[in-house]
Formats: C-alpha cells, structure tokens, sequence
C-alpha cells in the first residue's frame, strides 16, 4: 500500500498524474504538462507538493555535536538557524548512503531531511550509534513539505503572510492558519530546482489550508502546480545528483562532485577513513554532464562509450532540457577520459554523440538575494 501525501485528494481534484516515488503516491505532472510546469519555475513561480520526503529529529544535550560527528559536512561552519547539505555515508566503504539536509536549530535540536526511500535506514543508523541522551526520531508521516520555487517566490509568501528573503540556506519559524487551527510553519530558503525559493515544514493537518492559500495567492503571478516529472528537469540542468540513480551506496562523494559537501578538516564523521584515501589517491570515476550536439535523447541505462565504441559507463539521469531545447544527462564516467570529450550515446539503436560538460547546464539563481 502507497503513502499518501495530506494533500492527495487535492492533487487528485487537479488531474494529477500520478505515479510511485519512494513508497508513495505523488503527483508526476499535472494537465499543464510537464514543461509548461519547468517553465513557471524557470520564469515566475511554482508549488510543488514533496511531503514524500523524510523527517527526522535529533534531539538532547550533545545532538548537534553527534550530528556532526557522523554526517558529513560540518555543522561548525554554519549557526543556529542555517541548513546545510550533507551527506550520510558508510563508515567501511564510504558509500552514500543518502544526501540529506540538516537545519541546525540550536545545539540540541537538528532537524534532518533525508530522501523518502532512505529516511528508515538513515534513522536507524544514527538510532544504533547515538549517545546515552541524544534521541533520534522518524517524523517521515507526521509533517507535509511544500516547495514554493520561482523568481516570484517571495510575493506568493509574503500574500499568505509568512516571512521571505532572508539568506539562502536559512531558515526561520512562522504561525500559520485561521480560527484554532493555526500552528508552526518551517520556512527555508532551501530547494531543488537552482531557483530561489522556499520549502515549508507544516503539521499534516495545516498543509490543505497552506496549500490553497498558496495557490490562490499565485494565481496573479502565473503559478502553477508543478509535479516530480518537472522537479526532475529543473533538477538535473542543475546537474544536482538523485540519489539512487546518480549517488548510491555504490558511489562515494569524490565520485559523485559532491566532495565539498564534506567537511576534510573535521576530526571524525562515518568513511572519514576510506574517503580520505580516495581523495587523495583521486577517484576512478566522476559524475559527469552531457550534452547533445544533436537531437539524442538520453535515459538512465543508455550506454555511454568512446568515440571508437569503447564502452564507458551507462546514463544515470538523462532528459530533455525545457531550457536548452537539447538532450541532457549526468553519467559516471572513468576518470582516465578527458572531461571536455565527445561520447558516444546508445540511444535506441543510434549512436548519438554528446559533449562532455561540467554541471550545471543552466545557469542557477538560487543565492540572488
């Protein structure tokens, strides 16, 4: 049986196509389509529903500090009331095991978002490992996540009257709701899309009054509804990894140009070791963009070789870009070819040639102020 998102009905009220994601039923697009959905992001404003995602505190005297011993990136870089990207990995081979974000709210209290399909296994690895006083709880079904993403973000908030414009990678608490049902909502400057924009944390009974109050506020800015079909496009011309295609348990940080999510100057966190090693003996691969030179489009699957048919890697994200107009797609390719090579792309039979790129393919607009 699928998970449900508290606003499926509402999806379903909009003709949402709808599609399983992570042990849920999502919406993958909606009547618009999914790049007239891409394209609200890109030039105005979109709503994404991603309460999918997982939700994890860890909570008591030490949380932050055991937080930072076992995640990746280094919550000392940032203070009270910032996020940050990290990643959890294995302590014996270093394979992610998710990408995740972390919102630091004070020293006992560090809020967690994992990837939907990983939030039981993250949870239960930080369970096994914390300290006599740190708590580690699954919030996965309790909290809906909205994402509000566009240029145009900031007006859609400020109409429901919740706080925008504050720093990228910030987040701050707000009140939210009519009559007795108000209650807290999480907004961050956080997203997926390389636009400047908002995810907001909210109680499950709080998120169809959010939800239609944002929409409504969006409609006289031209905002659209917008599913995981377009939050995969927008997802990838940034060349931002998925994990459990582009990052796995198979794939390290060094492999998947998400090293700078690690903090190499912190005395522990799990793979320290092994990853170390990697680092500086340089990794045997690296995920890698491509781009068409002509009409080929790639998929996850579709082999990549040397131009002399010398097989390569396979395509781990790959789409059409709404944006370029052209085949794009990320690989983890061998380290031994050159990053600015021509590949060839197995693309139903034809051979189509791609360039070899370095992410992102648009240009993002995330940290505008």
């Amino acid at each position: 049986m699928l998970l449900q998102s508290p606003l499926h009905d509402r999806h379903v009220a909009l003709g949402a196509k709808l599609a399983e994601f992570g042990g849920w039923s999502m919406p993958l697009e909606y009547p618009t389509g999914v790049v007239k959905e891409h394209t609200a992001v890109r030039e105005r404003v979109g709503i994404f529903d991603v309460s999918h995602l997982g939700k994890a505190m860890v909570t008591g005297a030490g949380a932050a500090a055991y937080v930072n011993a076992t995640l990746t990136n280094d919550l000392g870089r940032i203070a009270p009331g910032q996020a940050q990207y990290t990643l959890c990995c294995d302590p014996e081979t270093g394979g992610i095991v998710d990408d995740l974000i972390a919102y630091y709210q004070d020293d006992e209290h560090v809020l967690l978002v994992p990837n939907a399909a990983n939030t039981a296994e993250v949870v239960r690895r930080l369970q096994a490992e914390a300290p006599e006083g740190v708590t580690v709880r699954d919030h996965h079904r309790d909290y809906a996540v909205l994402a509000v993403q566009g240029t145009l973000s900031d007006e859609v908030l400020t109409a429901v009257g919740l706080p925008a414009g504050h720093e990228y990678m910030s987040f701050v608490e707000a009140e939210f709701g009519s009559g007795p049902d108000t209650g807290g909502v999480v907004v961050c400057r956080t997203g997926y899309t390389g636009e400047r924009g908002y995810e907001l944390i909210v109680a499950n009974d709080l998120a169809g009054e959010l939800w239609d109050r944002l929409l409504e506020a969006g409609e006289q800015h031209g905002m659209l509804p917008c599913g995981l079909g377009a939050r995969d496009t927008l997802r990838t011309e940034m060349g931002y990894p998925l994990h459990g295609q582009d990052i796995s348990l198979d794939v390290t940080p060094n492999q998947g140009g998400i090293g700078w999510a690690v903090g190499w100057g912190k005395d522990t966190f799990w793979g320290k070791d092994v990853l170390a090693a990697e680092r500086a003996d340089g990794p045997r691969r690296r995920l890698r963009g491509l781009v068409a030179v002509g009409r080929g489009i790639p998929r996850p699957g579709m082999g990549v070789t040397l131009v002399a048919d010398v097989p390569l890697c396979d395509i781990t994200s790959g789409t059409f870009s709404p944006t370029l107009k052209k085949g794009i797609g990320l690989a983890l390719v061998p380290t031994f070819v050159n990053p600015d090579a021509e590949v060839g792309v197995d693309v139903r039979g034809r051979r189509e040639i791609f360039q070899l790129v370095k992410p992102p393919f648009v240009q993002p607009s995330v940290r505008e102020s």
